[in-house]
């Protein structure tokens, strides 16, 4: 349903889906970026007592656990939503505009301030589609090597079912070590990439002037009626 301003209309752009699992992997990243960076450089020590229950370290580990399902709950679901949800199919209709040189040269010209914005099919622009990919891969990888030191740590119950799984998974990686290294790398692929991502998002949305970071809370976007005089 699309509500009539004077020289634009509102298009429902992001499902209640989509919307929910931006802001919850958000929520996932921040956490375990905090968590994971205390695991690996403990910059807080708790007060040493003569009783045991200050278990700080595990409390940490903990939290990055839950958090760590959280954000592999959130991917798996995301997945699902962009090949299979109705209302996301314009999420995967960018695939078509990511394949034109015509809208990469129009876009590029668009962010140097000497074209006009191409129309796009999809929701994604393809530099924006590319980053996007780029990002959940990175997601993958980041869970993968999350679940592989898991269950080197958790052998019974889920740790016990994923265990022969993940060892395959790291063997592929070449290790252990290889793991860790590269569970690190995404962590720090993901802090860079997390500024440019909402520098961009403003960029678009201010040039543009059409609600594109309102969309990922209300999931509308307005955009030029092409029908208004």
């Amino acid at each position: 349903m699309s509500k009539h301003r004077p020289d634009r209309i509102s298009e429902y752009e992001f499902s209640i889906g989509l919307r929910l699992t931006h802001w919850i992997r958000f929520v996932a990243i921040a956490i375990l970026i905090i968590s994971g960076y205390y695991i690996s450089y403990v910059f807080v020590s708790p007060e040493i007592t003569s009783e045991p229950t200050n278990f700080m370290n595990a409390k940490w580990r903990a939290i990055h656990q839950i958090f760590g399902f959280v954000l592999i709950a959130a991917t798996i679901f995301k997945t699902y939503l962009f090949f299979f949800d109705r209302l996301s199919r314009k999420e995967v209709v960018s695939v078509y505009d990511f394949f034109n040189p015509k809208i990469w040269i129009a876009q590029i010209k668009y962010y140097i301030f000497i074209g006009k914005h191409p129309h796009l099919k999809g929701v994604y622009n393809p530099l924006q589609f590319m980053s996007y990919l780029i990002f959940y891969i990175v997601l993958v990888l980041i869970c993968l090597t999350g679940l592989v030191l898991y269950v080197h740590v958790y052998h019974e119950g889920l740790g016990g079912l994923l265990y022969e799984p993940m060892r395959v998974v790291e063997e592929l990686m070449g290790g252990l070590a290889n793991v860790r290294t590269i569970h690190r790398l995404c962590m720090w692929f993901i802090i860079l990439f997390v500024p440019i991502h909402v520098y961009m998002a403003t960029f678009n949305a201010v040039k543009g002037k059409n609600g594109a970071m309102d969309a990922i809370v209300s999931g509308y976007k307005f955009v030029k009626d092409e029908h208004h005089k």
